[in-house]
């Protein structure tokens, strides 16, 4: 069980209505779990598990510590926003000291050994003690500094070294760690290609690491030193010696046995990937199509899809944290869903980790879990200082998976093939998995934005996938019987007897972003938002005491999918508290920044003094007509259909397609029942708009007004 959980079963102890109180026994019933509940006297009571995790009234009592949302330990985003550019590259040295001390790698890893690692006086057979002694040797500092950096780093990560002093001398090493790093790179790039020489490697190393870090930076070894160093990295990637073939068979087998990790439960092992997509999307901002990037957090136990999140090109180290923070708050389901895809409470209450309005709708589109251990690969996206600082605050292992290895990834590799062969291929703008697959223009049949992408793959997600029966979903009491995802979670509920939940609601802000502002008479201002609430009474005005480059200012936890509202942590009494924008009530629905940015523009161009409460009221007002009236309308259309997860449809029958069931498809190739005849009923505003009215004059002048050559065509048959 991880730090930030608590396990809630028979023998867990609660505080209700100012009483400690056991649980004695727990029952499964159609309307939701329930305990019963016994007191200090013996009196017993009987109600729901919902009402007693999410009412005022009632906390739990973990079994052991740790983190809570208001103590006095400041979380890692706010540590680490306070460093400049040559405290943080201090930090990162220092952290690699203490990896050195911890497991004798200066990575913490043996996978990602550098050049003459394990050092002698580090060795792992050696005793800590002795380890610790010789680390103060070489940094000479004292043996309780040592201890301190190792004992704040077990605990908080890279952030609890972020307070301490002292520079940290680099070890000194053969060759240049970049060149030698460099150098595997491009071996490693001619693992499909044919065999190229030594000299060749040697100096494509060499342009590549001037191009790269500059001329005279990095020192270059000697002709003979360079030949020893590809000599050493052969054994770790062969190259030179053995067919090409051979070479690549190395290259892809494992490096043990498979089915190393053997899950028990849900929530034990959380794995999270990212994948390019094998269709084309459109850019929202500039309408031209891109290369789309899928990043997945998937349970291992179960094969339920936790997260997902889809960015065009490439995937940021944010993007993993939001994936990782759905594992915690999971979205809300679609209005129009089926009744099967629509995850239930399973003992947890829809709002467990922030305040009751921020979560509304009839479920969750993805079962809420905590994960105990996350299984990532070596990319600098999922081992950010960040991530990994509040992973180790809240108690969460990170386990990195071996090097070019997707066999330790089996079951989040299997789901990516699956949505490819069942969703993907049947989109416009297909390209296959190779290039031997694709298509003479597939760009040119590109449809769907990339918000829009990524609600059509949550829902196929959730009513095709999470139903559907996986070969790999094997009870061992029943070999024979064949289970699906949402039924194995079950299973594991049943078989480990307890779930886990988050120990205190507010923990999952620590995932958002931060953004240092200064607390004004009227709030706060973030771009040109003002938000207000009364936790900000006592610091209007006031100097904050952080320091570093924000120095005098606020940090705030925002979320970009959602602006409506941003979270404080008040420094007296350690809680957070939600800020609410101005001009929220203007909208029913979370909105974006881009939303925004449009709102203003448009606003702008029909009113002569407008604001952002008449922008917000007057685009809803045309989204409430259909898709709008223009592409860049549609666009944020689609961007706000990320929160609202559904679109209303009218039901069809006798359609056996299970892509072209899906509502956002339908919507968007225009294949719903009675379009065609309420397109006749009623005629199109813009269609008989003259060519010289104002309000086309205007919005000429919107993003994307010029660049409706394909795109106009598809709308007008939608």
């Amino acid at each position: 069980m991880s730090g930030a959980g608590a396990r809630v079963g028979v023998g867990t102890r609660f505080r209700y209505d100012g009483e400690t109180v056991e649980v004695v026994q727990m029952a499964a019933t159609t309307a939701g779990n329930e305990v019963v509940l016994k007191d200090g006297r013996g009196r017993l009571l009987r109600l729901s598990l919902a009402e007693l995790l999410f009412s005022d009234r009632a906390a739990v009592i973990p079994d052991g510590p740790g983190p809570s949302a208001d103590d006095d330990v400041e979380i890692a985003s706010v540590v680490l926003g306070q460093l400049g550019a040559a405290e943080r590259a201090k930090l990162l040295e220092r952290s690699e000291h203490v990896r050195e001390v911890i497991t004798g790698f200066r990575s913490g890893s043996s996978e990602l050994a550098r050049e003459g690692e394990p050092r002698q006086e580090y060795h792992p057979g050696l005793s800590r003690e002795a380890r610790y002694e010789a680390k103060a040797a070489e940094l000479r500092v004292s043996l309780r500094t040592v201890k301190q950096w190792v004992a704040d780093f077990r605990s908080h990560g890279e952030a609890g070294l972020a307070p301490k002093k002292g520079l940290a001398r680099r070890s000194q090493v053969k060759a240049d760690e970049r060149w030698v790093e460099t150098a595997l790179e491009v071996m490693v790039e001619h693992t499909g290609e044919s065999k190229p020489s030594r000299t060749m490697v040697i100096e494509r190393t060499r342009a590549r690491v001037i191009a790269r870090f500059g001329a005279d930076v990095v020192k270059l070894p000697s002709r003979a030193t360079a030949f020893r160093l590809l000599e050493d990295l052969e054994r770790q990637h062969p190259l030179f010696r053995l067919s090409t073939k051979r070479n690549r068979d190395i290259a892809d087998r494992p490096d043990g046995a498979y089915g190393k990790l053997r899950p028990t439960r849900p929530g034990e092992y959380l794995v999270m990937d990212s994948t390019r997509l094998d269709v084309f999307a459109f850019d929202p901002l500039t309408l031209r199509w891109l290369q789309a990037e899928l990043s997945v957090g998937m349970d291992w136990y179960t094969r339920c899809i936790t997260g997902i999140r889809i960015t065009p090109v490439s995937t940021k180290a944010v993007d993993v944290s939001a994936v990782l923070y759905q594992s915690f708050r999971p979205r809300p389901a679609g209005r129009d869903w089926p009744r099967h895809a629509v995850w239930p409470q399973h003992g947890i209450p829809r709002t467990v980790l922030v305040d009751v309005e921020a979560v509304e709708g009839p479920g969750f589109a993805s079962p809420p879990l905590v994960p105990e251990t996350l299984v990532v690969d070596h990319g600098k996206v999922y081992v950010s200082e960040h991530l990994t600082s509040v992973c180790r605050r809240l108690g969460l292992s990170v386990q990195p998976a071996r090097l070019r290895t997707g066999r330790d990834k089996g079951p989040v590799e299997r789901y990516f093939r699956t949505l490819r062969e069942g969703l993907l291929q049947a989109l416009p703008g297909y390209k296959g998995p190779d290039i031997h697959s694709r298509g003479e223009n597939p760009e040119d049949d590109a449809f769907f934005f990339l918000d829009e992408l990524e609600e059509i793959v949550r829902e196929w997600t959730a009513t095709v996938y999470h139903c559907r029966p996986h070969a790999g979903l094997v009870d061992p009491g029943l070999p024979g019987l064949r289970l699906s995802p949402a039924a194995m979670f079950e299973h594991g509920m049943a078989r480990a007897g307890y779930i886990e939940v988050p120990g205190d609601r507010d923990l999952a802000f620590e995932f958002l972003r931060t953004e240092w502002r200064t607390i004004q008479h009227y709030g706060v201002e973030i771009g040109r938002r003002r938000y207000n609430g009364p936790a900000l009474n006592p610091y209007r005005n006031a100097k904050s005491p952080h320091r570093g480059p924000a120095e005098g200012s606020w940090p705030f936890q925002v979320d970009p999918d959602d602006i409506t509202r941003i979270y404080f942590r008040d420094p007296a009494d350690r809680r957070w508290h939600p800020l609410l924008w101005e001009h929220a009530p203007s909208a029913d629905m979370p909105l974006s920044e881009d939303a925004l940015a449009f709102a203003r523009k448009l606003a702008a161009a029909k009113y002569r003094y407008p604001d952002d409460r008449l922008a917000v009221a007057d685009l809803l007002e045309r989204w409430n007509l259909g898709l709008g009236t223009s592409i860049a309308e549609r666009r944020m259309a689609l961007r706000l259909s990320r929160e609202q997860a559904g679109i209303e449809l009218p039901e069809t029958e006798g359609n056996a397609d299970p892509v072209v069931s899906l509502p956002s498809v339908r919507k968007a190739l225009g294949q719903e029942e009675g379009l065609s005849e309420s397109a006749e009923a009623e005629p199109e505003p813009e269609a008989a708009s003259e060519p010289g009215d104002d309000d086309d004059a205007d919005l000429e002048d919107l993003p994307g007004a010029g660049e409706d050559d394909f795109y106009a065509d598809a709308l007008e048959d939608v």
